[in-house]
């Protein structure tokens, strides 16, 4: 019935409640959905056959309208294997027409709408049943007032030729969360200190961790927490004797999985030179310290030039990553350089450093 309701709407605002405590995957609690001025509120615990849904949210031409997605990706990825599309982050969209970067969604509506909304659910859990009317109301209201405020930013995206942006950056959300997750071991803390083998160490490690906390279903600091990890991959300790040593190991961890991690730091001993991850960047010298500066301020006259929050123009690590390429290194393109940032960013930055003695 719900699905019906939504057939044929050019945009359904959508939002998700789950808990994530003590599991390593969001826990679906309840689905929001909106395509005019009545809230669908949907709940998963009592769906038998998620098929529909599955293809609706795949399939349906209708704009997808999340805010801030990431985590509700997530929530769909592991509950339904699907990522709904076409997708509109609108957060990125109010960046895009030059609002303020990372704006909240009670910001948004406020700035937008001129509307108070009351945060008092925000931490209710949202497992337990019956819902309370005070939650089922704070739940509808978050994609009652996203369809709301949406015509405002459709209309300034035409007006401005950016709905091709704010489609494309939207989908960019769903890359970086691929990438953030297949380099979760250079995000720990200390890991830029270690050598090309040892990171090797900690990618395994790391990759380890991450299958046994989705194959438990628990958080992975719960497995191995990064401090173990970023010790083991530093001293690579080739006996249980020298494991104990490092003093990182609760008793019980290392009874029972003692031996799988020594394996994996004689797995790691054994991966050929070329094939071991690249090493950290070393720390950017003076001359390229000042290009770094140079190019952050003509990122921001862009970003004023463009309307857009400078945030979204171009990240720090971008820059630098750019710094580097004009100091001759051999830099991999991200793919965030593609689409409008390669025809109104990357070229005029790319003059800037050239032009840099």
């Amino acid at each position: 019935m719900v699905l019906a309701e939504l057939a044929g709407a050019p945009a359904v605002a959508i939002d998700t409640e789950f808990m994530r405590r003590n599991t390593y995957y969001p826990q679906i609690a309840l689905l929001q959905l909106c395509a005019g001025d009545t809230a669908w509120l949907v709940d998963p615990l009592a769906i038998d056959d998620l098929t529909p849904l599955k293809t609706y949210l795949a399939d349906d031409p209708s704009l997808k309208l999340l805010h801030s997605c990431s985590e509700d990706l997530e929530v769909f990825r592991h509950w339904l294997d699907v990522v709904p599309a076409p997708l509109v982050d609108t957060q990125r969209a109010a960046a895009l027409l030059g609002e303020d970067f990372g704006l909240g969604y009670r910001a948004l509506v406020q700035r937008l709408l001129g509307i108070e909304l009351d945060k008092g659910e925000t931490r209710s859990d949202w497992l337990k049943r019956p819902l309370t009317a005070s939650q089922c109301h704070y739940a509808a209201l978050d994609v009652l007032h996203l369809h709301e405020l949406w015509p405002q930013l459709h209309e300034r995206a035409i007006a401005a030729d950016r709905m091709g942006w704010i489609i494309e950056e939207s989908i960019e959300v769903v890359f970086l969360q691929k990438e953030r997750e297949a380099g979760l071991y250079r995000r720990i803390k200390g890991a830029g200190r270690l050598s090309r083998r040892e990171l090797e160490v900690l990618r395994r490690l790391v990759a380890w961790r991450e299958a046994r906390a989705r194959a438990v279903d628990k958080p992975r600091g719960w497995v191995l927490d990064d401090k173990a990890c970023l010790a083991i991959a530093r001293e690579r300790p080739a006996h249980r004797d020298a494991m104990v040593a490092l003093d990182v190991l609760p008793p019980a961890l290392l009874r029972r999985q003692g031996d799988a991690l020594l394996e994996l730091v004689e797995q790691a001993s054994l991966v050929p030179e070329p094939e071991l991850p690249d090493a950290f960047p070393t720390p950017l010298d003076g001359p390229q310290r000042k290009l770094l500066k140079s190019l952050r301020a003509r990122a921001a006259e862009l970003a004023q030039e463009l309307g857009v929050a400078p945030e979204i123009l171009i990240t720090g690590s971008d820059l630098e990553l750019l710094v580097r390429e004009a100091a001759g290194a051999t830099v991999t393109e991200p793919r965030r350089w593609q689409g409008w940032r390669q025809s109104r960013v990357i070229p005029e930055l790319r003059s800037v450093a050239r032009v840099e003695p």
